[in-house]
Order: C-alpha cells, then sequence, then structure tokens
C-alpha cells in the first residue's frame, strides 16, 4: 500500500498542472486508505510544480527497475 512521503509515478497526463505521465512526485496525504492521495510535484532545484489530488489509479510505486528521466516544465 502506498503511504505518506512514498514517491509515486503519475500514470496520466495533467495539462492543467504542467505534468505528464511518468512525472515523479511525493505523496503528502493518504485519503480513504489509498483511494486517493494528495501527491506533491518538485522540480530538481527543489520548486514545488503543483499539489494535487489523485485518484489510485492516476498513480503507482516506482518500480526497482526504473531510472529518472529530467524534462524540462514549460
Amino acid at each position: 500500500m502506498i503511504k505518506e512521503l512514498d514517491q509515486v509515478v503519475l500514470t496520466t497526463d495533467l495539462p492543467e498542472h504542467g505534468l505528464q505521465q511518468g512525472d515523479i512526485g511525493t505523496v503528502v496525504l493518504v485519503h480513504r486508505q489509498g483511494q486517493g492521495y494528495e501527491v506533491e510535484f518538485i522540480t530538481l532545484a527543489g520548486d514545488t510544480v503543483a499539489v494535487v489530488s489523485l485518484a489510485a489509479g492516476q498513480l503507482r510505486t516506482i518500480g526497482r527497475r526504473e531510472i529518472a528521466h529530467a524534462r524540462a516544465i514549460i
């Protein structure tokens, strides 16, 4: 189960927040035993891009054999 402070991967684009599938965020709050989450997405410099409420199906845990990828935000 995903818990607070876990890093997660976005599984869908959220253009209204400048986020893309594959972006990595940190869970800051768990809603209703994992039915939803508040997730903070930050730049590599530590600036917050967005804090969004997501349903469980919009994120996933990070796999052990995955590598991060950097991209510029608009």
